[in-house]
């Protein structure tokens, strides 16, 4: 979890001084999806374009 925490107090320590509660937590919302995104990509967790046509298609 260190990492976690030191990659988001490296997110906020970027940010101008007068950003907004607002702002900070998109910031780590995102840097949260990244994250995982890049963890489904390494597991192997993802689907061809074809795949991700059929399921579209199917909403």
């Amino acid at each position: 979890m260190h990492a976690a925490k030191q990659e988001a107090l490296n997110v906020i320590n970027q940010l101008p001084e007068n950003t907004d509660m607002d702002e900070i937590m998109y910031r780590l919302y995102v840097l949260d999806k990244i994250r995982k995104g890049q963890e489904a990509v390494e597991q192997g967790q993802t689907l061809t374009s074809e795949e991700l046509k059929r399921e579209i298609d199917s909403w």
